[in-house]
């Protein structure tokens, strides 16, 4: 798969010359919904001999629009882990536009004009809400339009979940309650965080839990606070384990937020190492307790708690 980023405006020689199938949409989150876009569109590309080609944009327009702050915005996937679920799909060609305020003044003629027929595009497919300005002059419906002939439209009619859209915001509310099983079913995945561990106040190895304490991008939603069944990826090698987000309430109050990951059946230390977390099931929210041997004790139920998870589903999978 080819990464091109783009600023508007572009110069047409930096492009591929490949006459493509487009298919359009933030994708933030790459979910059901969305493969089910670019399995359309890998479809047609495939049945007329054509390379399948992705535009998405470098970060959410509502920041520009100024609908949100930038340092609020949360995402559900990185542009690393975007770029790598298009890669798993197929995708030939992804172009990642910086929106900014120019690129975001474009009329819908000219956005179609340049960032569709522009891109050699054939085909366009896109889901049946996706707009490229305000809604009621830039939607679906009005698209064939504005292409004059000049390339096919296909429409991607929603996809449901009992009755309701698979969407961004509807795997946000989920995470908002801890449903990790609701929020990967309509993923179609594990729900994955990256980061980096570093040095936390070492208080787990005490317990007799030692944990990862992870950095994850400031940028990256996380799921609401408490405990955790995970699973830990530690240089390409998949392990249990029982994570937290929270604020270590026991010991003392107003602490940061952190993330930390007791590993199972692992005794390694990996200061530095850059890791990934699959979310699978929320067991318990954070809880303040009296004394060391209260938490010790809650800890033993997580712990078996957790191994009972993965046993009842045959292990690591």
């Amino acid at each position: 798969m080819q990464i091109i980023n783009i600023h508007h405006p572009y110069d047409p020689c930096d492009l591929p010359k490949d006459d493509v199938v487009l298919a359009l949409g933030f994708f933030d989150g790459v979910h059901r919904g969305h493969q089910e876009v670019i399995r359309t569109a890998k479809t047609i590309a495939n049945e007329k001999g054509l390379k399948l080609a992705v535009m998405t944009f470098n970060h959410h327009p509502a920041v520009v629009f100024q609908k949100v702050n930038y340092k609020k915005m949360k995402y559900i996937t990185t542009i690393e882990q975007k770029e790598e679920r298009m890669r798993q799909l197929g995708v030939d060609y992804l172009y990642i536009i910086e929106f900014t305020s120019s690129f975001a003044s474009l009329s819908p003629q000219d956005f179609v004009d340049e960032y569709m027929v522009g891109l050699h595009a054939k085909v366009v497919v896109a889901g049946f809400d996706y707009t490229y300005g305000k809604k009621d002059i830039a939607n679906m419906s009005i698209l064939p339009t504005y292409a004059k002939g000049r390339f096919e439209v296909v429409e991607v009619e929603k996809l449901s979940e009992h009755d309701e859209k698979v969407s961004s915001t509807a795997i946000r509310e989920c995470m908002k309650i801890g449903d990790m099983y609701a929020a990967n079913k309509l993923l179609g995945y594990a729900y994955e965080t990256t980061g980096i561990v570093v040095h936390g106040d070492k208080r787990g190895r005490l317990l007799g839990y030692p944990t990862a304490n992870i950095k994850v991008p400031t940028y990256s939603l996380l799921p609401t606070g408490g405990v955790y069944v995970v699973k830990i990826k530690v240089a390409n090698k998949w392990y249990m384990g029982m994570a937290q987000i929270g604020y270590n309430i026991t010991f003392e109050s107003n602490r940061p937020m952190t993330i930390e990951v007791n590993i199972l059946d692992f005794l390694d230390d990996i200061y530095g190492e850059q890791v990934s977390v699959e979310w699978l099931h929320f067991l318990r929210g954070e809880k303040k307790f009296d004394n060391v041997d209260g938490l010790i004790a809650q800890l033993k139920q997580d712990e078996q708690n957790t191994r009972d998870y993965f046993d009842a589903r045959g292990g690591l999978i």
